[in-house]
């Protein structure tokens, strides 16, 4: 399988990153539409939108991405907001190399710093040790964040 990867965004992305992320079952229909809306705002607003993008892609078949952003008024930190993989390439390490390439293009555009945040619910314990993995450690653990038993953990990593 050759993968190639791509930062310019295409206008069926914003449906294929809809698929993508739909294909996990841990996210809501608000989340999913959350993530379109990332999309949708970088079409919109090109160059001027905050939210960059990193795709991996065989045969012209999206299979996974990264949406990621300098935080504002940072001197260097970035939020990873998604990093997903299609159902049916998971645990193949796309997303390890995914994640790999997201920080090579955050230090080149001189970033020192990564935040992702995630959710505590039992679900999300694979995505919690593919975290660790790839050397991010838990930064803070906000308690019932997004309701009532799932909190917020924040992982960060220094590059």
């Amino acid at each position: 399988m050759e993968i190639a990867y791509r930062q310019q965004i295409k206008p069926s992305d914003a449906s294929e990153i809809g698929k993508i992320v739909r294909s996990s079952g841990f996210f809501s229909q608000e989340e999913i539409d959350l993530a379109i809306e990332l999309a949708d705002d970088k079409l919109q607003h090109g160059a001027a939108s905050s939210y960059q993008f990193l795709f991996a892609e065989e045969k012209k078949t999206v299979l996974g991405y990264t949406c990621y952003g300098l935080i504002p008024a940072t001197a260097g930190s970035y939020d990873l907001y998604w990093i997903a993989v299609d159902e049916k390439m998971r645990g193949q390490g796309l997303g390890r190399k995914l994640l790999q390439r997201t920080e090579d293009l955050i230090r080149a555009a001189a970033g020192r710093n990564i935040y992702i945040e995630t959710s505590s619910r039992s679900q999300y314990q694979p995505t919690h040790v593919f975290y660790e993995k790839c050397g991010y450690h838990k930064e803070a653990f906000l308690k019932e964040f997004y309701a009532q038993g799932d909190g917020k953990v924040i992982y960060s990593k220094s590059i």
